[in-house]
């Protein structure tokens, strides 16, 4: 019923004519905006993939992986009632003391505790997390336990995905930047950089994909990945080319020990070079 409101309404929208008075100050594309505005009761893709300006003109894709959110209702809770009459919950008091509530449209994860407060976690827009907390709010409610006015919605950090496309020299990185940056590859692979602001934390790998968690909103994603874009091309690592006409020596192993010492020695200064 829901799924076929949302698109009757948005059928009328199409159909209806927008006012002469307005069609000459708003453009093709603002009009557009309004027939195409996602729907306040339906889940939408949305922001789930925001494009960035990188520093040097050009443009790059963010992949918003996940959202978490917090939320309170403002009224005491009684865990067990909510885990017995609701569907799609887990409760277990003995390892953890809050009911875990999932939702499938749109894909979301709560854990509601007994002071009211809620964590939503697990949707990829903002838009998809402030619906899953309306929709948490909505099934309490009908359990018996009505929830304030405003339930005082709020995200906490947001976790984006991004591939440069080139690999990174990461010592060379954290050589230059030792203020901000930390890599420890015995214990983790990826570079850790902290960044003052927005502050945001990116974790840079050789590969080139790099991980940006810590923002509150998309504009901290495109804001961070704007300043350190520069900084990565900067310490892009270069494709050794071989030298045109120079034949690459073959070393060929000697069973005496002499022969194989000045052999090794032979490969390793090759290799430094």
């Amino acid at each position: 019923r829901k799924k076929f409101t949302a698109l009757h309404t948005k059928q009328c929208l199409q159909s209806l004519p927008i006012p002469s008075n307005l069609t000459s100050v708003m453009s093709e594309q603002q009009q557009q905006q309004i027939v195409n505005a996602p729907s306040t009761h339906m889940p939408s893709l949305a922001g789930s993939v925001i494009e960035a300006s990188d520093g040097l003109g050009g443009t790059i894709l963010v992949r918003v992986q996940n959202i978490s959110s917090t939320a309170n209702l403002g009224v005491r809770l009684d865990l067990k009632q909510i885990a017995l009459r609701c569907r799609n919950t887990e409760f277990n008091p003995r390892r953890f003391a809050a009911v875990i509530m999932r939702l499938r449209e749109p894909r979301a994860t709560a854990l509601i505790f007994a002071s009211g407060k809620m964590c939503v976690t697990g949707t990829k827009s903002t838009h998809n997390s402030t619906l899953a907390s309306k929709r948490f709010a909505y099934i309490i409610e009908k359990v018996g336990f009505k929830p304030q006015q405003e339930i005082d919605f709020k995200v906490q950090n947001m976790v984006g995905t991004l591939d440069v496309g080139f690999p990174i020299r990461l010592e060379g990185l954290v050589y230059a930047h030792s203020t901000f940056a930390s890599y420890e590859p015995e214990l983790f692979p990826g570079l850790i950089y902290r960044l003052v602001s927005p502050r945001v934390v990116f974790l840079i790998f050789v590969s080139g994909k790099v991980v940006i968690t810590g923002a509150r909103k998309e504009k901290d994603l495109t804001d961070a990945l704007t300043k350190m874009y520069p900084v990565l091309v900067e310490f892009r690592k270069q494709n050794i080319t071989p030298i045109p006409g120079i034949p690459t020596p073959a070393i060929a192993a000697a069973p005496t020990g002499g022969t194989s010492t000045q052999n090794g020695e032979t490969q390793r200064e090759m290799e430094e070079v």
